[in-house]
């Protein structure tokens, strides 16, 4: 004999059949057809986040005000007396040089601004500096460059 699809069935006891509930006084899920008695949850059209009465969670909770904008740049920033610090002889630096000696995070914007003094000649390439800082860089010799 040919084994045809329509002769292949499944291993017994593999599917059992739907359980339908309430559908009477015996077996199965009767009566009250897994809902408890009586009270609102054994009554129909009851949200399953009622909390009965209490003060909803998604009302309890704070709203989160004001608006994100996603276009926002932040920098990490560098003052001028951490660079005198990190590089007493002066020389060039980036954000690579930077992130080595562990005045910046790596993957992020730098800004370089203009708190402390710097005597030595730093040629600096940062993502922006401010007025204060790009002045007294040049007053010293050196140059900045914005990426």
């Amino acid at each position: 004999m040919i084994l045809k699809a329509h002769h292949l069935r499944p291993a017994p006891g593999a599917h059992t059949p739907k359980r339908r509930v309430g559908r009477g006084e015996s077996g199965h899920g009767g009566k009250t057809a897994g809902r408890g008695t009586k009270g609102t949850g054994a009554r129909k059209n009851t949200p399953e986040n009622f909390e009965g009465g209490q003060m909803p969670l998604h009302m309890r909770l704070p709203k989160l005000r004001g608006f994100q904008n996603p276009f926002k740049v932040t920098y990490q920033v560098v003052n001028l007396d951490r660079l005198t610090a990190l590089y007493p002889e002066g020389g060039a630096v980036d954000i690579d040089s930077l992130i080595e000696r562990g005045a910046v995070r790596a993957n992020s914007f730098v800004k370089v601004l203009g708190t402390g003094e710097i005597g030595v000649k730093i040629d600096i390439t940062a993502d922006a500096f401010s007025a204060s800082a790009r002045s007294k860089i040049e007053a010293a010799g050196g140059t900045c460059v914005t990426l």
